[in-house]
């Protein structure tokens, strides 16, 4: 798991002061819920089909009474249906979640010249601004594409500076259960009928979770000696959809309370510097783990069964080989 980084000058500085505030255990046991790739992860063959995900996960979140994050690619309102998938963001809105920015066609900044990339990123946000502001709000969370935040330090400090000059600042992600792995597979064998196998596949997915969000919060405790307030990444699939209450039950029997993202960011283990560039889409707790010279528990981490990852390593191959990194 070792990786080539680059680290800034003046890091140990900036390091010793996180390091200093992240033994603040103010926001342990907590938790925000981020879903990426609305409004559907996932075929979506029709606004109507992309209604049935959003209605059955958005009323699960509302049964939790969760305040959650939705990451849009307004690529997928591009449709002769356009003003009805429109409708499927607002419908986040009307539920009492927020809306951030995840780039209009699912770019990595690692594969196109950071120009491209910005012109991408102010495509994506005309939808979902237009919304924001109509209730008097703005668009302030922009989450990276497979996790990828570039192959030069210089490509990145200018994206990112023109993240801040338009209000944004980076979602990290400190949490995630490779649902995207289980939620091809889920669906294919949902489109075929096989609901016994969906059912199987459902049921891995969940026991993986119990694991890796036990993982987690291992890891954060061996880094920082506490749990950090966690950012879990979810994508807005028919798989979450249909297990949202059972993950609910996970995140209850692991003590962790969901809170909205500006809460969880207030968590002094954000002020952390990450000075990663390079060709992996890194979480934040390895990009932590960099810049405070610590390792994490990678000898017990869970992986995904193999099952699943052979099933849904098929499904790409027949589609976008690219997807397989996808987050």
């Amino acid at each position: 798991m070792a990786r080539k980084r680059t680290i800034r000058s003046g890091l140990r500085m900036m390091t010793a002061l996180a390091l200093g505030l992240s033994t603040v255990p103010a926001s342990a046991g907590t938790v925000a819920l981020t879903f990426d790739d609305l409004p559907v992860f996932g075929k979506m063959t029709s606004a109507a089909d992309g209604a049935v995900v959003t209605d059955t996960l958005l009323a699960g979140l509302r049964r939790n009474h969760f305040k959650a994050t939705g990451f849009v690619n307004e690529v997928q309102l591009a449709a002769p249906d356009h003003a009805q998938r429109v409708q499927l963001l607002v419908r986040w809105l009307d539920a009492g979640m927020d809306l951030g920015n995840h780039s209009y066609s699912h770019l990595s900044l690692n594969a196109v010249p950071v120009e491209a990339y910005i012109a991408d990123v102010a495509h994506g946000a005309q939808e979902t601004s237009a919304l924001l502001g109509a209730r008097g709000r703005q668009e302030r969370w922009y989450r990276y594409p497979y996790l990828e935040t570039g192959l030069t330090m210089a490509a990145r400090q200018r994206f990112e500076g023109w993240l801040r000059t338009h209000g944004y600042r980076v979602a990290p992600v400190t949490m995630e259960n490779s649902d995207w792995r289980f939620a091809a597979p889920y669906d294919d064998a949902m489109a075929r009928g096989d609901h016994a196998e969906a059912r199987r596949i459902q049921q891995a997915y969940l026991a993986f979770t119990r694991r890796i969000v036990a993982w987690y919060q291992q890891a954060g405790r061996a880094l920082l000696g506490r749990e950090p307030a966690f950012v879990f990444l979810l994508h807005a699939s028919r798989l979450n959809a249909a297990s949202i209450d059972s993950l609910a039950a996970i995140l209850r029997a692991q003590h962790l309370r969901v809170v909205p993202l500006d809460t969880a960011m207030r968590d002094p283990a954000y002020a952390i510097p990450d000075t990663y560039v390079g060709p992996n889409g890194d979480g934040w707790l390895d990009r932590w783990a960099l810049t405070l010279h610590r390792s994490l528990p990678y000898g017990s981490v869970p992986t995904v069964p193999q099952t699943i990852a052979t099933y849904d390593a098929r499904l790409e191959g027949a589609t976008d080989p690219r997807a397989a990194a996808a987050s």
